[in-house]
């Protein structure tokens, strides 16, 4: 029964096998989410062309197991993203998980899931993924842990530390964070605990109760405004909302505090289905983050889809535009090398780092 369910695998959208370019020009100049949609891939191309910007990637939803990793491996590989912060589930559950060998499954909506309950099978909306090997990436997370000296770690440290573990042991190197390892592209996790992490976590620190690895989330926060101080202008794609997309933002206000002079994010694209009704952060617009100093208004565009439908469009259209071919690599995982070396000599560090 469990073979006849995980048959048929889901199967990543490579935007390098199409042109969409006059699809996505021609949408521009039509209305409604279309003319949103065109708008916002010519902000994410002019941030590639802007020399002097780095792009911060947000990433929200269950984006991996739906098809769109090997859109985000093609936006790294390529040089169009500097820095990643997303959810738990899309960087370990998804990503990390199919780097191990596994897959994501299609599945149905209307499954029973007593049944799929019964065939130790967990549905993700439309798509099913083995709970079975999904333990084996808990363990592999504790693994790792149990191989770190004890201290606490932000989650770009501990994710660095799974793209080293990857380059040695992936069965499946078509990886967003292999390639972010490889690439120096920083990648940060907020709510790293949220996720098979958190699993691993706790398992590596039930077992070794006096001394451990954990996660300092301030610590992330401070790394990620230190990319924002290394940076003289960014700009935010955000995909989805909620945590990724309010910590990015925060960066600005987070450097003003410390006492630096941090321009607002210059650019922003938000692909988010929530909306302003109900109040909640994931809806709330770009207009209402340049009252809080966050984010500039003059090119900022929200595109109300799905983002299976819109990702590929947008990646697929800037991608087409070939300016990346131009585009210096930032790699901002070199901020945290010690000493500081070559353009980020300048950078501050903490007081006693």
């Amino acid at each position: 029964m469990k073979r006849e369910l995980l048959k048929q695998t889901v199967e990543h959208i490579d935007i390098k096998a199409f042109d969409v370019v006059g699809l996505v020009d021609a949408m521009a100049n039509t209305a409604f989410q279309g003319r949103n949609l065109g708008r916002a891939a010519h902000i994410y191309d002019d941030m590639i062309k802007d020399k002097d910007c780095a792009i911060i990637l947000c990433l929200a939803g269950s984006l991996f197991s739906a098809g769109l990793k090997g859109v985000i491996y093609d936006l790294i590989a390529n040089n169009m993203v500097d820095m990643i912060v997303s959810t738990g589930a899309n960087i370990v559950d998804q990503d990390f998980f199919e780097a191990l060998g596994f897959r994501h499954y299609v599945g149905d909506t209307f499954a029973d899931d007593k049944v799929l309950r019964e065939n130790a099978i967990d549905r993700i909306y439309d798509t099913y993924i083995d709970e079975d090997e999904l333990r084996v990436c808990d363990m592999t997370i504790a693994e790792i842990a149990n191989s770190l000296p004890p201290r606490p770690y932000s989650s770009r440290e501990f994710i660095h530390e799974m793209g080293a573990y990857l380059d040695k042991n992936a069965k499946n190197r078509h990886s967003v964070v292999l390639a972010a390892y490889e690439h120096q592209v920083p990648i940060f996790v907020p709510a790293f605990s949220d996720c098979s992490a958190g699993f691993g976590l706790v398992h590596h620190q039930w077992f070794s109760p006096e001394e451990h690895v954990s996660i300092d989330s301030v610590r992330d926060f401070r790394e990620l405004t230190q990319c924002k101080l290394a940076s003289p202008h960014t700009g935010l794609f955000m995909i989805g909302g909620g945590v990724p997309k309010n910590f990015a933002q925060d960066t600005v206000v987070a450097a003003e505090l410390l006492g630096f002079e941090a321009a607002m994010h210059k650019y922003a694209v938000q692909i988010t289905v929530a909306d302003e009704r109900d109040g909640a952060l994931s809806g709330s617009t770009l207009k209402e983050a340049h009252s809080w100093g966050k984010v500039d208004i003059v090119q900022e565009q929200m595109v109300y889809s799905e983002a299976t439908v819109a990702l590929p469009l947008i990646a697929g259209y800037v991608y087409g535009k070939k300016n990346w071919c131009d585009r210096a690599p930032r790699q901002l995982a070199q901020v945290f090398n010690k000493p500081s070396v070559g353009a980020f000599s300048n950078i501050p560090a903490p007081v006693g780092v």
